[in-house]
């Protein structure tokens, strides 16, 4: 039987809009409050096996975003069931989740802390990340400090680094200069061939995607469209996308 490490099963997700924040607010207390209920996925099905890598395509508002969040557990199902199965690593917004009063080295530990991790394994990792992060004597200075290009940079190289068994990617790999891009784009080879890590990427950039994935799954208005060989995805998604 195949190892299946991503499941969603007639997945819909319903999110309620109302005219305005004040609106929104009174909604907390009461349900008579007015609102257009939008479908961000609808009735979304799809398995993925470990060591599989998959590309999602999608215009903006497809339901591309929504898929990762709750892959991610940031936000959770109206209706349907999700089943995930091992440590995941996104590479969504990078920036997220730093302390900024914290120094780099700090939110090593933190967000590896936050991802499960003992202090012992992430020791053993520290000079890795510090290493590959490329951001010299800043790794000891408050993240307060950093240009977002660094918090970029820092971010990445703890996410890939903390022995991920499910890595998402959503177009963190155009992050800082073409060399270190390039560093990214092989870091994440490395990964997925290596480890048997299962990748998902969610990019525009189809030749990006084609470089990792032998599958696609394409989206439109929340809705699956397509599954299949990632030649057939592209071919479809770029046609949807003119």
């Amino acid at each position: 039987m195949p190892d299946i490490v991503i499941e969603f099963k007639e997945v819909t997700k319903t999110y309620k809009l109302y005219k305005n924040d004040k609106q929104r607010l009174l909604s907390v207390f009461s349900k008579k409050i007015p609102h257009k209920d939008k479908k961000a996925v609808d009735n979304v099905s799809f398995k993925i096996q470990r060591g599989e890598s998959v590309a999602l395509f999608g215009k903006n508002g497809a339901g591309k975003s929504t898929i990762l969040k709750m892959i991610t557990g940031v936000a959770y199902p109206t209706q349907g069931d999700i089943i995930v199965k091992g440590r995941v690593s996104a590479l969504l917004e990078l920036t997220s989740g730093f302390d900024p009063e914290f120094t780099g080295r700090e939110n090593i530990y933190l967000k590896g802390q936050l991802s499960g991790m003992q202090d012992t394994e992430i020791r053993d990792l520290e000079s890795t990340i510090v290493d590959f992060a490329e951001i010299g004597e800043y790794i000891d200075q408050p993240v307060r400090t950093y240009s977002s290009g660094m918090k970029a940079r820092l971010g990445f190289a703890i996410n890939v680094n903390i022995n991920p068994e499910i890595l998402i990617v959503d177009e963190a790999l155009s992050v800082g200069d073409v060399a270190f891009k390039n560093k990214c784009l092989n870091k994440v080879n490395e990964i997925i061939e290596k480890d048997n890590v299962t990748l998902l990427f969610v990019t525009h950039a189809t030749a990006t995607a084609k470089q990792f994935c032998k599958r696609g799954i394409v989206m439109r208005n929340g809705k699956l469209i397509l599954d299949t060989d990632i030649d057939t995805a592209i071919q479809r998604y770029e046609q949807i996308a003119k």
